[in-house]
């Protein structure tokens, strides 16, 4: 005996289609093509939400480096000079705070030139 399956199969169908909402082309009308674009979707997703972190510490590395150059240090220079200061404070802060608070920063660039300069 044949089986349609026409209720269960459309509405498989319909939550893949519904998934592919506001894709171009056939990728919101082709079943197939539209579950593949789904999928592959999920992967973008997946992979770029690692990528936004990493894009933001760059961000952060740049904006910090910008800041500590004219004050005569380099990026790497100016962090090993916090961590020997211990002073532990965030990427994130530190760019805001160059940006910001130029006052505070440069008392934070500051404090990290006399423990360079002390631990020679």
């Amino acid at each position: 005996m044949r089986v349609k399956g026409g209720t269960v199969t459309r509405a498989r169908r319909k939550k893949w289609l519904k998934l592919a909402k506001g894709y171009f082309g056939h990728k919101h009308i082709g079943f197939k093509v539209a579950k593949q674009q789904v999928v592959k979707s999920w992967t973008y997703g997946f992979r770029d939400r690692k990528q936004v972190k990493r894009n933001f510490r760059k961000l952060w590395i740049a904006r910090i480096n910008a800041a500590v150059r004219p004050m005569g240090l380099t990026y790497s220079k100016f962090m090993n000079g916090l961590k020997i200061a211990n002073i532990e404070i965030n990427r994130k802060m530190l760019s805001e705070l160059a940006i910001q608070q130029p006052k505070a920063f440069k008392m934070i660039v500051d404090e990290a030139k006399i423990a360079l300069k002390n631990k020679k």
